[in-house]
């Protein structure tokens, strides 16, 4: 089970921060405003490639949602560039499809599957994500 201790600013009010990455900006606006809506500090860019260029130059982030699939970069190859780094492999990576794929799925679960989980999920579950989310910070 994935531990979001860190995703709750120790000893401060900051606002977790997630890094939203989904090649679709109509996505990228309801995932941000789903987030940003429900308390979260979101930072929302077009391509795995941005995403760790940022990861790159920004310390805290606090957990990782991604659309699966995207043109150059996959979500399934973010993850293991992410859970492959170990400057970043502590981060938890959200994927997110529109399609029900289980070999991707199957992939993806078996490579996250390190110190924090990684989950596949429907659009259609995000809000439901960010609520577990926010009684997870209740119990930190």
């Amino acid at each position: 089970m994935a531990s979001f201790k860190g995703l709750v600013g120790e000893g401060s009010a900051a606002l977790p921060h997630v890094l939203a990455v989904d090649d679709s900006s109509v996505d990228r606006a309801v995932i941000s405003g789903i987030l940003r809506s429900s308390k979260f500090r979101v930072t929302a860019v077009d391509s795995g490639k941005r995403a760790l260029e940022l990861l790159g130059s920004e310390a805290n982030v606090s957990m990782i949602i991604t659309d699966y699939w995207m043109p150059e970069m996959t979500g399934y190859e973010l993850l293991k560039k992410v859970k492959g780094s170990s400057k970043l492999r502590e981060i938890p990576v959200v994927i997110m499809s529109s399609e029900n794929v289980p070999t991707r799925i199957n992939r993806s679960v078996f490579h996250g599957m390190g110190t924090h989980a990684c989950y596949i999920l429907l659009y259609s579950v995000v809000a439901a994500l960010v609520a577990c989310m926010q009684f997870v910070f209740l119990l930190v």
